[in-house]
């Protein structure tokens, strides 16, 4: 356990229960039947998400990559990107150097340990309700961008690497999300920056949470990460290449993505959802835990600055197709998650206009 540093209840590390050689997981963890992996609505085991070759952009199949794409955020809001432009060993070793923190004495990680007012450093938690339903998981969260967010003196000082390793692998990164918001723009029929420049042009948020998920010895009462859109634009996810555990809804069914060697799976966030006027889809998604095999992903997050008004882009808005957003910033709208956890897509539905 830790202080609480204004967390509602002592924290607890995940990964301490499941090394203390626990057989049954506390009652904090159990989810409600209707919420367990094992639930009515089955995974579909011979299905996966779309798979896009973005080397396509730059050649002969651009407008085919850019339909493939088109297609993905219009009817998944999830696809898996190759050959992105981001170093293979870069990613390996991104991973490799989070696992080896992960695996630091527990008195190393607690001096990094975060607190809700930004949610920055190591933890095991997120929403700040007493009494709340807690996900197995812990994690270490980071900033990228704004410049003025940047400090690596939060970042982790062991392994000696990691800072510098995972500098660049943010760098390469924010250049992809880049080139992927300009073919987000062209699609919907705007001028390659638009969605960019509603972002904040050159001053986007980018932030990294890296998630892990320790063995679990009741993999059917829990979950990793509960169901849930992603609050920001769009997530570049580095999933851990041997332990599949991500599932994406799709016409109320559970799909668990088989991630291909070196792909990021991406992701549109709500953000994006509102900007596009819900042409482009932010979609539900899991974390399911396995009793054999510790899991480590990376959610590498692109956001608007964080105090501009998101709004539907007006030349979305039609008689037709009204706005069906209200304003909001990016500030005010990840309070929700950041108060309440994960909870499905409740809160852009709350964004909805008035009919």
């Amino acid at each position: 356990m830790s202080c609480d540093k204004g967390w509602p209840e002592p924290i607890v590390r995940v990964q301490s229960l499941s090394d203390g050689g626990a057989t049954l997981i506390p009652d904090r963890y159990v989810k409600p039947p209707s919420d367990r992996p094992c639930d009515s609505s089955t995974s579909l085991a011979n299905v996966n998400i779309p798979i896009i070759d973005f080397s396509g952009l730059y050649g002969d199949d651009r407008e085919e990559t850019l339909r493939q794409i088109s297609v993905a955020c219009r009817e998944w809001g999830f696809f898996q990107a190759v050959n992105h432009g981001v170093s293979p060993q870069l990613m390996d070793q991104a991973q490799q150097v989070w696992r080896e923190f992960f695996h630091q004495p527990m008195e190393v990680k607690q001096t990094y340990a975060n607190s809700p007012t930004t949610y920055e450093g190591y933890g095991s938690r997120l929403g700040i309700q007493k009494g709340a339903i807690l996900d197995w998981s812990d994690y270490y969260y980071l900033h990228y961008l704004p410049c003025c967010l940047l400090d690596q003196n939060k970042w982790p000082a062991l392994p000696s690497s990691l800072r510098e390793v995972i500098a660049e692998y943010s760098r390469q990164v924010v250049k992809f999300g880049g080139e992927l918001m300009k073919a987000l723009s062209i699609n919907l029929g705007l001028s390659e920056d638009h969605l960019q420049n509603a972002f904040g042009g050159e001053n986007v948020g980018a932030c990294l949470r890296v998630n892990f998920y320790p063995k679990c010895p009741q993999p059917d009462l829990t979950l990793g990460l509960s169901s849930h859109s992603d609050p920001g634009g769009v997530t570049f996810l580095l999933p851990d290449q041997h332990v599949a555990g991500l599932q994406v809804r799709k016409n109320n069914n559970w799909i668990t993505v088989k991630p291909s060697p070196h792909a990021f799976i991406v992701n549109i966030g709500d953000q994006i959802q509102v900007l596009s006027n819900a042409i482009y889809k932010s979609v539900e998604h899991r974390v399911i835990v396995n009793s054999n095999n510790e899991r480590i992903s990376l959610a590498f997050f692109y956001n608007p600055k964080s105090d501009l008004a998101i709004e539907p882009v007006k030349k979305l808005v039609t008689p037709e197709r009204p706005a069906m957003y209200t304003a909001m910033s990016f500030d005010e709208y990840r309070l929700f998650i950041r108060t309440r956890g994960p909870q499905g897509k409740s809160q852009v539905e709350s964004l909805k206009s008035p009919k």
